[in-house]
């Protein structure tokens, strides 16, 4: 169950917007095998003076951070998946792979509330983390 926020510096229209979420969501299902309909995905737009980036970046509009708060539990390699599949997906929709960061926190299940404020080592996931 990631919590996933993705930050852009630019306005997309809502099919773009819709678009990025899904890549971000569906590297997720395919890296860390969560299932299909645990989407938590958030997009937050940055005017771009409110959201600085490296001033190197050829297209700086064009920068996108992911920020994945997610359970602990899942191997580096699984991590490094995710980092491939987050970055192959958002570059077909023409963000170049060196403007994307990412940025994975894990958190112990004793620090998620969820359904209806249970602690999540406490209920049964439906999936493991441990991939």
């Amino acid at each position: 169950m990631p919590s996933t926020l993705i930050e852009v510096r630019r306005t997309c229209g809502e099919a773009d917007e819709v678009a990025i979420i899904d890549a971000v969501h569906d590297a997720l299902v395919v890296a860390f095998r969560i299932p299909a309909g645990d989407k938590h995905v958030r997009l937050l737009s940055h005017e771009p003076h409110r959201f600085s980036c490296s001033p190197e970046l050829a297209q700086p509009e064009l920068y996108t951070l992911v920020t994945v708060d997610c359970f602990s539990g899942r191997s580096v390699q699984a991590k490094r998946n995710l980092y491939r599949e987050i970055v192959s997906r958002l570059q077909g929709l023409g963000i170049p792979p060196n403007h994307v960061t990412i940025l994975l926190r894990d958190h112990p299940l004793q620090n998620w509330g969820v359904r209806g404020g249970q602690a999540a080592c406490d209920v049964d996931l439906g999936f493991d983390v441990n991939v």
